[in-house]
């Protein structure tokens, strides 16, 4: 099968492919492609990393109170904003009285996925969450987060009763699998949710982009000007997703800090 990794994945495999190998062979695991031991996504995982701690810094040596820049006032957005669908707008709405002390966690695994999801919109780059370890790597922080919360709010015996939804200990045997099987599913419905839509975007385009190129390819055979009249459509094409791209990244970057404002919500709440 025909494996496509950006330049950026060569160049980084050209400097550290061969002590990530030998590291793989020490460990007895087999890349699937040994002349790119380090996998697409992992390259575009870091990069997001490095652009965001980059973007961190510059933002923090800028901060004004009396004259916010534009950086400033776009990160603020990010917190809170009129349509409330900021960072301390679900935190406040979804997790407690103590929304504030979520904020670093929350907001840094939301704007990793932000960045991560928006890498898709460049076509030099990919969005490393439309792999599924991505976003099943940010579903198991999140997951252990809000369940360490819950245990740190109520204490290992308290955060257990939780389990029972509050019913008579007669039921407790039937209820408790049931609360601990709903909790665990959200595991799997944070990865799948994040990681099929972002796939799903990247699939179209390219599927799309795919149609609307092969009438050009048969007019130019025909005439250069046909080819240019056919080829309009296509050239539309690529804004249009990125658009869509841009617009499917936010909303599902929202419904991963949603999610876990509410199950920090439930997991320390004093009344269930």
């Amino acid at each position: 099968m025909e494996h496509h990794v950006s330049w950026l994945t060569h160049f980084v495999n050209q400097v550290l492919g061969a002590p990530a190998l030998a590291l793989l062979k020490a460990l007895h695991i087999t890349p699937s492609y040994p002349d790119t031991p380090i996998p697409e996504h992992v390259v575009m995982a870091l990069t997001v990393l490095v652009v965001g701690t980059v973007l961190a810094l510059l933002l923090r040596g800028r901060l004004s109170v009396e004259r916010p820049g534009a950086s400033q006032q776009i990160a603020e957005l990010l917190l809170t904003n009129p349509m409330g669908f900021g960072i301390n707008d679900v935190l406040e709405e979804n997790s407690g009285h103590d929304w504030q002390k979520y904020v670093p966690m929350v907001g840094s695994v939301a704007l990793f996925i932000l960045l991560a999801n928006l890498f898709g919109a460049f076509p030099f780059l990919t969005s490393p969450t439309a792999n599924a370890t991505v976003p099943l790597a940010c579903a198991i922080v999140t997951f252990v987060y809000f369940n360490w919360q819950g245990l740190r709010h109520h204490g290992a015996v308290g955060y257990v009763k939780t389990f029972t939804g509050g019913l008579h200990w007669s039921l407790w045997p039937l209820i408790f699998p049931v609360e601990l099987l709903s909790t665990a599913a959200r595991l799997l419905s944070l990865t799948v949710r994040l990681w099929a839509n972002i796939f799903a975007s990247d699939l179209i385009y390219g599927l799309f982009l795919g149609l609307f190129a092969a009438p050009v390819v048969w007019g130019w055979t025909k005439s250069p000007a046909l080819a240019v009249v056919l080829g309009v459509l296509p050239a539309l094409v690529p804004i249009a997703f990125i658009v869509l791209h841009v617009f499917v990244s936010v909303v599902q970057t929202y419904v991963f800090a949603i999610l876990p404002a509410v199950y920090i919500g439930l997991a320390t709440a004093d009344e269930h």
